[in-house]
């Protein structure tokens, strides 16, 4: 399904990337030595904590979360995937990697069978 992305007073149509098990080795291997750029505190997950992950993606594409004690981590980094239109690339402690392509100007090329 997909969802729309407001920006400015165009709207763009973004679908969460399909990774293979491949794809998501190679992202989680970029994202060994990053720091988490957004930490979720005791509130949990609010409309601007969403909008802090949103930003990181769109300039970054490849971020870490850090959760705070979450009650159930895998349902939260799932749901954050979800609520971000990004791909959930790993869950290492209490830390979700998450990957979501520019839409215009993707930074991060992908690796696929025929170049691994």
């Amino acid at each position: 399904m997909a969802a729309v992305i407001r920006r400015g007073d165009a709207a763009r149509v973004s679908t969460p990337p399909q990774l293979s098990g491949l794809q998501r080795r190679f992202l989680r291997a970029r994202a060994n030595p990053l720091r988490a750029l957004v930490q979720v505190g005791d509130g949990g997950v609010s409309p601007a904590v969403l909008r802090a992950i949103d930003a990181s993606l769109e300039g970054h594409e490849l971020v870490k979360v850090r959760l705070r004690q979450p009650e159930d981590k895998k349902r939260e980094a799932a749901q954050l995937a979800v609520d971000t239109r990004s791909a959930l690339v790993g869950l290492v402690g209490h830390t979700v990697i998450l990957y979501r392509p520019h839409p215009d100007e993707p930074k991060i090329e992908l690796p696929d069978r025929a170049n691994a």
